[in-house]
């Protein structure tokens, strides 16, 4: 956690939230604007669309010179209303104008800067995030796990890690696990997250009559020992960045079948370390898991090539650091000397 990194000191916030809420995100620019001035902050990095935009607007009204913000998917989509997504848009092109840098996860993030925002392409700047994939190799912990959730050795255990919201597509998951149940009567599933669908996703397993398939977790903190009693990850997601559950499955050595969108097919490569589908399309979900829960070994050759994909330098913890240390006392420095 942040507050256990020596030398590290994490303020909170109290009126960042997810949604657009007019009163606390006006509250809560002048908020980081205070502290920045208060402080005086020589580098802002934000994360995210909303902390994004916010924060890049308080450190320029605070006069900050050297601004960088990661984007982990664009806050504009295809599955928005044409309002929402041009109100994104612009609020992402102002933002960009003042950027010192832009970190993008994946070269899909940066295609979509080069079609949709204006100003200079070079201060986009891909840097892979990573994280600790020791964590998630440590597979002694697969029978506690099953055992904790009921789950026997001969079960075939699919898992997804997600917050139960539009993005994720979580239903898909639910109707995913209908469709593999009367082929594959010793299959469980295992929904990890919560969010705004619970409902609606508790309505549609008791519509489907999967109260024996799936166990919800909801929100957990000891995500590999989870993924370590998985035969297979799947996400359906409807947009994403580069999500950073695909690159958890993968450490922990799970093939993967995932919607095609974002900056997934970088790592999930089709045929070799998983399978991708067309968001939505549940069909295509159950006939590349159907064909995974089959063969037993090529599950195991998917795995083999997931981590080795990992173990890449492009994907190395200290090539991330390495980078992004580089380009902050690049920027840092640059404009110092100018």
């Amino acid at each position: 956690a942040a507050k256990d990194i020596p030398g590290l000191k994490l303020i909170r916030c109290r009126f960042l939230e997810r949604p657009i809420r007019l009163i606390k995100d006006i509250l809560a620019l002048f908020f980081i604007y205070g502290f920045i001035k208060n402080n005086n902050i020589d580098i802002v990095h934000t994360h995210s669309s909303k902390a994004g935009i916010l924060g890049r607007l308080a450190a320029k009204a605070s006069g900050v010179r050297t601004i960088i913000h990661t984007v982990h998917g664009w806050s504009f989509h295809d599955y928005q209303s044409g309002i929402t997504y041009y109100f994104y848009l612009f609020l992402e092109k102002l933002c960009a104008y003042f950027s010192s840098a832009i970190v993008v996860v994946s070269q899909w993030d940066k295609r979509q800067a080069a079609r949709q925002l204006a100003g200079r392409q070079d201060r986009y700047k891909l840097i892979r995030y990573t994280i600790n994939y020791e964590e998630f190799r440590n597979k002694t912990e697969a029978s506690q796990a099953r055992k904790e959730f009921g789950l026997s050795e001969a079960d075939l255990v699919i898992g997804m890690v997600a917050c139960f919201k539009p993005q994720k597509s979580p239903l898909d998951f639910i109707k995913l696990a209908g469709a593999i149940k009367k082929d594959f009567p010793n299959a469980k599933f295992i929904l990890v997250g919560d969010g705004i669908l619970r409902k609606k996703v508790c309505a549609l397993i008791n519509k489907l009559n999967l109260k024996e398939q799936i166990i919800l977790t909801g929100w957990r903190n000891d995500i590999a020992s989870i993924l370590s009693c998985l035969d297979v990850f799947v996400l359906t997601s409807l947009w994403e960045g580069l999500p950073i559950a695909v690159l958890e499955a993968m450490a922990a050595g799970l093939p993967v079948v995932a919607t095609d969108t974002g900056g997934i097919s970088e790592v999930v490569l089709h045929g070799k370390t998983g399978y991708l589908v067309k968001p939505r399309d549940v069909q295509a979900l159950q006939d590349r898991l159907s064909e995974l829960l089959m063969k037993p070994y090529l599950r195991k050759e998917f795995a083999k090539l997931a981590i080795a994909t990992l173990e890449s330098k492009e994907y190395s913890l200290n090539n991330m650091l390495k980078n992004t240390t580089q380009l902050c006392l690049d920027l840092f420095f640059g404009r110092e000397n100018a």
